[in-house]
């Protein structure tokens, strides 16, 4: 059995638990997936492959390099799905810019005061854009968020089903909060999903492979990028009526 990224973290119990319980079954695909692109932004990512802890100087949110090691299988993903016509579907973050409506999350974080004043890149990115390299095409869909999932206060399930999805692929960030709060509220909500393990990341890297494990278990089939491509390519091209993207310039669909 090929090793999984999660397995180096388990016990000799852990293992009889999942082998004895039936958890973990490999589910069917859906035949009509979106590809959800969560908060992979520059808040997370940086503006380039930087160690995490010098990052997170600058960007407290930020995931380091790992985020940059993902960005090529995002990039191919993303390009199979336009080619196919299958629904992009990106989120991201949005706050007054006094920072009211942080709620919450300025509860569990001690330098959450650093919000007060908004941080842009060297290059006049907010930190909430997604960045550059996977940056949204004009028929793709951007879904501002405020709190973990994808889905709490949006209209992701709405858009879903506008297009006629059954099923969504999860990449992005954090694997342990923001990918996790999606992938349950959208199980919950009777989508199949699957999660892409080498197209997600965390900056945790123990909360990333025991969350994937989690998902597995219980919630989806997560897969290697290179399973999900496959599927991809042997999708029907042009299933979707995807918005035209007329009169939006890429800039502009963020």
């Amino acid at each position: 059995m090929t090793e999984r990224i999660w397995d180096k973290f388990l016990t000799d119990r852990d293992k009889a638990v999942f082998d004895a319980s039936g958890f973990g079954a490999t589910a069917e695909w859906g035949k009509r997936p979106a590809l959800l692109v969560i908060d992979v932004n520059y808040a997370f990512c940086d503006e380039k492959p930087v160690p995490i802890l010098d990052s997170i100087k600058t960007w407290r949110t930020s995931c380091g390099e790992d985020a940059w090691e993902a960005m090529p299988v995002l990039q191919r993903l993303i390009h199979l799905c336009r080619g196919k016509g299958v629904p992009v579907i990106y989120t991201t973050g949005t706050r007054r810019a006094d920072n009211w409506d942080s709620g919450s999350w300025s509860w569990k974080n001690s330098r959450r005061s650093e919000d007060a004043s908004p941080m842009t890149t060297s290059h006049g990115h907010d930190g909430n854009d997604i960045v550059d390299e996977i940056a949204p095409a004009p028929q793709d869909i951007v879904v501002l968020k405020q709190k973990p999932s994808g889905f709490a206060g949006t209209p992701l399930h709405s858009y879903l089903q506008l297009l006629g999805c059954d099923s969504v692929i999860v990449t992005g960030t954090t694997t342990s909060g923001c990918v996790r709060a999606t992938v349950l509220d959208a199980f919950s909500l009777n989508f199949r999903v699957t999660v892409v393990e080498d197209g997600c990341f965390d900056r945790a890297q123990s909360s990333h492979a025991i969350n994937l494990c989690d998902m597995h278990a219980k919630y989806a089939n997560v897969y290697h990028s290179d399973v999900v491509a496959e599927h991809l390519q042997g999708l029907r091209a042009g299933m979707f009526e995807l918005p035209s993207g007329m009169g939006i310039s890429a800039k502009a669909a963020e």
